[in-house]
């Protein structure tokens, strides 16, 4: 998948990956995807229907997010460079309020433009992904599909309690 991250500085215990970090409730949830995948537009999307369920919703990253490992959980942190900032396309660069850090629950892969649809019923060991050592339940989704909002929103309401 043309999602995968890239490392941009790397050890055992630290990586700064091209991803989305939100802490919804309390939440915390990485999509990754490439490039126009919909990581931002998708990510203000669901702050604001968290918002709407009355849940606690911010921005932890957007485009460059560190993941640190620590005693088996995987924290979430923006780049010091754009923390508070994401980018809306045909709006530009916006302001809002974040998160320092979240521990992550889940992961999202969003599919590129040039990606194939998700599978309509995916195999049992596509449900996980092992990131920096820590496996996190995962969800292959399109943010083009209609209803993408609300089913990752239904995806990360399984795994944590609102």
């Amino acid at each position: 998948m043309s999602g995968a991250p890239r490392s941009e500085g790397r050890d055992e215990d630290r990586v700064v990956i091209h991803a989305n970090a939100l802490l919804l409730g309390s939440a915390g949830v990485l999509m990754r995807g490439p490039s126009g995948s919909g990581k931002s537009g998708l990510g203000l999307e669901l702050i604001q229907a968290a918002r709407g369920h009355g849940l606690f919703a911010r921005l932890i990253g957007d485009d460059r997010v560190e993941i640190v490992r620590r005693h088996g959980r995987l924290l979430a942190r923006p780049h010091p460079s754009i923390a508070g900032a994401i980018e809306e396309r045909g709006v530009g660069v916006l302001r809002v309020e974040f998160e320092p850090a979240g521990v992550l629950r889940c992961l999202v892969d969003l599919r590129g433009p040039r990606d194939g649809a998700p599978r309509r019923y995916p195999e049992e060991a596509d449900g996980q992904a092992n990131l920096c050592g820590v496996a996190l339940p995962r969800l292959a989704a399109d943010a083009r599909e209609a209803g993408a909002a609300r089913k990752i929103f239904s995806f990360i309401h399984q795994f944590v309690a609102f």
